[in-house]
């Protein structure tokens, strides 16, 4: 669990001076980090404002009076001292997401639970129950629970039918209910770190000493870590590769080192941004994996879900593809998928924002193993990999929507995008069953 408080910068300060004077009337969005306590001229907004930012500070309740607010949308309030999720919270009729993680919140009564509940976030805390109102939210479709004390999930969440993506990571599970498989709408779960969890297989990797290595430029970060360009002086010439230094905090998905763990345990393949060696020797001690390094203009195929969508990723709106480049991005991440639910493993953030492709011919491979997890053995197993089997779903509905339909293979992927999100997982194709039909659905190239 980690605290970590900001204090009040001159931004923070003006915007309330500018909030005491008015400046700020009809106001959608305020961020207000750092605070002790909520200023009451933020009533001045209570008929605009939508979305609010009281992260960072040093409060341990709201208002009583809060749900004056009765615009608010969003508020996030992570970072702070609550040990309570407010009960005022309950009467904000407008609220949908809300965000309270890393600090020492150990209490959610059901009665704080705002009626419109979509994307709930409480990772990196304290939390030993929830209550089973949370089940009585019609429109709950996210839930962030990493992190925290959790023995069990209350029985109530079995009736969540638009829940889509739950993080379970890192709590103190003895059992995953079988009630999940049921979920109608659940895509995208994370669970290790917990104790039913078994030990991931053990792989054989090479070692790269930090000193063998030249770091190069930032190509990108995430939640978890940063990925640097890097020449490794090993056997042989110099070798450019992708290198991941690891921040080692608790993610939104899970553990770094249950990251580091899997994406060993996945080993290469074609369709996979595999490891090629563990880091050693870090100065600093930081854990970190070696990966191919891919052509300099490869892309992401989406961006990351926004506050408006909630679980579902954000496309460019321009972005169009031939047929054939949707095939080939939904068989290299079935073909993924297929491996690593062979090898035991689940990815569990199957998305378009973690596939880097060429943004041409549609080559492409699947990234990012925050959210993965070791499979069940058994029944269990194969219920965790029917869910996985509707994120792939979700992927191609999404891939076929940006690209012409005149091919005679669309009908077909249509009707395969449909089977892998129908409301009955048991009735679902597992991906080795999908990257079969894909065999002999290729389009035409155009």
């Amino acid at each position: 669990m980690t605290v970590t408080s900001t204090p009040m910068d001159a931004t923070t300060q003006g915007r309330l001076a500018a909030l005491r004077r008015g400046d700020l009337a009809g106001a959608r969005e305020l961020r207000l980090p750092g605070l002790d306590s909520v200023p009451t001229d933020i009533w001045g907004l209570a008929d605009t404002l939508e979305v609010l930012d009281l992260s960072g500070g040093t409060l341990s309740a709201l208002p009583d009076d809060f749900d004056r607010l009765g615009k608010l949308r969003v508020l996030f309030c992570s970072g702070n001292r609550f040990t309570r999720l407010p009960p005022v919270l309950g009467n904000c009729a407008a609220l949908s997401q809300v965000g309270f993680r890393g600090m020492d919140l150990r209490e959610v009564p059901g009665e704080s639970l705002p009626p419109r509940l979509r994307w709930l976030t409480l990772t990196d805390n304290r939390i030993e129950h929830l209550p089973d109102a949370l089940g009585e939210r019609p429109g709950l479709q996210k839930l962030m629970l990493s992190g925290n004390r959790l023995r069990a999930l209350p029985a109530g969440l079995k009736d969540a039918a638009r829940l889509e993506l739950i993080r379970l990571a890192a709590n103190r599970l003895e059992a995953i209910p079988d009630w999940l498989g049921e979920l109608p709408s659940l895509a995208w779960v994370s669970l290790a770190g917990n104790p039913f969890e078994d030990a991931a297989p053990e792989a054989a990797i090479e070692t790269v000493a930090w000193a063998d290595l030249d770091l190069g430029p930032l190509l990108g970060e995430g939640a978890s870590g940063r990925v640097y360009r890097a020449s490794w002086r090993g056997p042989g010439p110099a070798r450019p590769v992708a290198l991941k230094l690891f921040k080692g905090a608790m993610t939104s998905d899970g553990l770094p080192e249950r990251e580091m763990a899997a994406c060993l345990a996945a080993g290469l393949h074609p369709h996979l941004t595999g490891a090629i060696g563990r880091l050693t020797g870090h100065p600093e001690g930081l854990n970190g994996l070696l990966m191919p390094l891919l052509p300099a203009d490869w892309r992401v195929l989406a961006g990351p879900p926004s506050l408006a969508s909630c679980s579902r990723d954000v496309y460019d709106p321009d972005l169009r593809l031939r047929p054939s480049a949707a095939w080939r991005i939904a068989h290299g991440t079935a073909r993924a998928c297929a491996h690593l639910h062979a090898g035991g493993l689940l990815h569990g953030d199957l998305y378009g924002h973690n596939i880097l492709w060429d943004g041409r011919a549609g080559e492409a491979v699947l990234s990012d193993f925050g959210a993965a997890s070791i499979l069940p053995e058994g029944a269990m197993g194969l219920v965790l990999q029917r869910i996985e089997v509707r994120a792939w779903g979700l992927l191609l509905g999404e891939l076929l929507e940006r690209c012409s339909d005149d091919d005679r293979a669309s009908g077909a992927l249509h009707d395969l995008a449909a089977s892998c999100i129908q409301a009955d997982p048991q009735a679902r194709p597992l991906m080795a069953e999908i990257r079969a039909t894909l065999d002999g659905l290729r389009p035409a190239e155009s």
